[in-house]
C-alpha cells in the first residue's frame, strides 16, 4: 500500500522547512510542495534526506498522498499567495478536510477564510507561529483559531511540535475564525514595543551613560538572570558582546534604520479600529518609521540642536533605575495588549483564555519570558481582571518602580535622549490612574463648535446635554456616537 502523509506543507521557506523537520522529527509523515517545485527536489535530497517525506510536484499528487481528514499546511506569504492556494486546493479536497494557513495573516483576512471554507464544507484553521527558524525546529508557540471542529484533527501534531513550559505546550485552541492570527498579531505588537523598550535603555547606556558594548553585555548577562529573564534580554546579551573577525563590535557597525513587515501597524491600527489606547506599541511602530528616515535625520542633526547628554550622578544605581523602568514600561505594553485582545474578544465573539494565551507566549515565541507566568497566575486567579495593572503582583511591581521610572524618563528628556515608548507607557499609567482627566474641557470645545453634547457630573451616565454656548446657535445638537 502507499505510505501516507499525516500532514501536508506548501512552502518549503526558511519557516516551511525547520517546521517540517520538527514535524518530522517527532513522528509524522509529512508531504511537502512548493510552487517553485525544484525546491522541492532540493530539501528532499539536502536537509530531508533519508527522513520520512513525501515530496510531491503537484497540487493534484500532493493532497492524494495525505491521510483522510487530509491536513494541508500553507506557509506562503500572506495575502493573494494564500488565496490562490485554497483556490488550487479545494478541488482535491473533500468534507471534513482541514486547510491551515500558518502565516503571518492579518485577521479579517482568516475570518473572510474561515467563512469561504466552510460553504465549501471543509475546515479552516488560522494559526500564529512564532519562533523565527530556531523556533520553528526546535518548538515554536503556535496559537490556532478558525473552524472549532478542526482542532481535534490537528491538535496531536501542534501540541508535539510546539514547545513546552513546565512541561505544558505551548500551543492550545484560541477560538473561532480570526482569533489565532489576532492573538499572533498582538504577540507581534508587544514583541515591537519589548524591542523599542530595549532599544531605549541602549542608547540612555550609551549616549548618557557612555558604556561600552561590554559594559552593556555584562548589565543584559545580569537583568537576564532575574525578572527580566527572557529571550529578547538574552539576544540583546549576545548582540552587544558580538565582534566580527577584526575584533569590531558589530551592532556598532549596523545603519540605524529599521524594518518592518507590517504586523506592528496592523496592531496598531486595531486598536484605534477598537477605541483601545495602545500607546506603548503605537510608539514602538513610530519610532521604526522615524528611522527609516535617516537621510533627512542627518540633515537635521547639522541643523536642530539640544542639550548634550550629560551625567554626574551614581552610575550603579541609575542601570538599577534602568532596569526598573525597563520592567515597569513592559507591564504596560502587556496590560495594553491584553485591553485589545479583551475588547476584540467581545467585537467579534469570541471566547479567549487570557491565562491560556499567556502560556503559549511562555515558551517558543520572540516575547516567551519569565514575566509571562505571573500573567497566567494574574488570570488564573481572576479570569475578568479588566486590566493587568490592577493585579496584585503587577500593582506592586508598578508603584515600587514608579520613582526609578520618573526618574529615567525626565533625565533622558532633559538630556535629549529620546524615550517614545517608555514615557508613552509612563504616560499611559498616569492617565489610567487619573480620576479626572481634562476631557470635560474637550467635550465641552466639541459641543461648542459641532454641537456634540456631553454628560453631567451631575446626572447619570447616558444623559447628554448640549449648551448654547455664543447665543447664536439653536437647541439643535449632533447625534451622539462612540468610535
Amino acid at each position: 500500500m502507499e505510505k501516507l502523509a499525516d500532514i501536508g506543507l506548501i512552502g518549503l521557506a526558511v519557516m516551511g522547512e525547520n517546521l517540517v523537520l520538527n514535524m518530522e522529527r517527532n513522528g509524522f509523515t509529512v508531504a511537502v510542495y512548493n510552487r517553485t517545485v525544484e525546491k522541492v527536489d532540493k530539501f528532499i535530497n539536502g536537509r530531508g534526506s533519508g527522513k520520512n517525506l513525501i515530496g510531491t510536484f503537484s497540487i493534484a499528487e500532493f493532497c492524494r498522498s495525505l491521510k483522510r481528514p487530509r491536513k494541508v499546511m500553507m506557509l506562503v506569504k500572506a495575502g493573494k499567495a494564500v488565496d490562490d492556494f485554497i483556490e488550487q486546493i479545494i478541488p482535491y479536497l473533500e468534507p471534513g478536510d482541514v486547510i491551515i494557513d500558518g502565516g503571518n495573516t492579518h485577521f479579517p483576512d482568516t475570518i473572510r477564510r474561515t467563512k469561504y471554507v466552510e460553504s465549501k464544507g471543509l475546515l479552516y484553521i488560522g494559526t500564529g507561529v512564532s519562533g523565527g527558524e530556531e523556533g520553528a525546529l526546535n518548538g515554536p508557540s503556535i496559537m490556532p483559531g478558525g473552524s472549532p471542529a478542526a482542532w481535534e484533527h490537528v491538535k496531536p501534531i501542534f501540541q508535539a511540535i510546539c514547545a513546552k513550559a513546565g512541561g505544558e505546550p505551548c500551543c492550545d485552541w484560541v477560538g473561532e475564525n480570526g482569533a489565532g492570527h489576532f492573538v499572533k498579531m498582538v504577540h507581534n505588537g508587544i514583541e515591537y514595543g519589548d524591542m523599542q523598550l530595549i532599544c531605549e535603555v541602549y542608547q540612555i547606556m550609551k549616549d548618557l551613560l557612555g558604556m561600552s558594548a561590554q559594559e552593556m553585555h555584562e548589565v543584559f548577562k545580569a537583568w537576564n538572570e532575574g525578572e527580566l529573564g527572557s529571550y529578547l534580554i538574552e539576544i540583546t546579551r549576545d548582540i552587544l558582546a558580538y565582534q566580527n573577525e577584526e575584533g569590531e563590535t558589530v551592532v556598532d557597525m549596523i545603519l540605524d534604520t529599521a524594518g518592518q513587515k507590517g504586523t506592528g501597524k496592523w496592531t496598531g491600527v486595531a486598536a484605534l479600529d477598537l477605541g483601545i489606547p495602545l500607546t506603548l506599541i503605537a510608539e514602538s511602530v513610530l519610532a521604526r518609521c522615524l528611522s527609516a528616515q535617516k537621510d533627512e535625520r542627518v540633515i537635521a542633526s547639522k541643523q536642530l540642536s539640544g542639550p548634550k547628554p550629560s551625567f554626574t550622578g551614581d552610575k550603579p544605581a541609575f542601570i538599577n533605575d534602568l532596569k526598573e523602568a525597563l520592567y515597569a514600561s513592559k507591564i504596560v505594553s502587556y496590560a495594553q495588549g491584553y485591553l485589545l485582545m479583551r475588547e476584540a474578544a467581545k467585537e467579534y465573539q469570541w471566547n479567549l483564555n487570557n491565562g491560556g494565551i499567556a502560556l503559549m507566549w511562555r515558551g517558543g515565541c520572540i516575547i516567551r519570558s519569565v514575566f509571562l507566568g505571573e500573567i497566567k497566575k494574574a488570570f488564573d486567579t481572576n479570569p475578568d481582571l479588566t486590566n493587568l495593572l490592577l493585579d496584585p503582583f503587577f500593582k506592586e511591581k508598578v508603584m515600587s518602580a514608579q520613582e526609578s521610572w520618573r526618574k529615567v524618563v525626565t533625565t533622558a528628556i532633559a538630556n535629549g535622549i529620546p524615550v517614545p515608548s517608555m514615557s508613552a507607557g509612563l504616560t499611559y499609567f498616569d492617565g489610567y490612574r487619573t480620576e479626572r482627566l481634562p476631557a470635560n474641557l474637550l467635550q465641552a470645545q466639541r459641543d461648542y463648535f459641532g454641537a456634540h453634547t456631553y454628560e453631567r457630573l451631575d446626572r447619570p451616565r447616558g444623559e447628554f446635554f448640549h449648551t448654547n454656548w455664543t447665543g447664536r446657535g439653536g437647541a439643535t445638537s449632533a447625534s451622539t456616537y462612540i468610535v
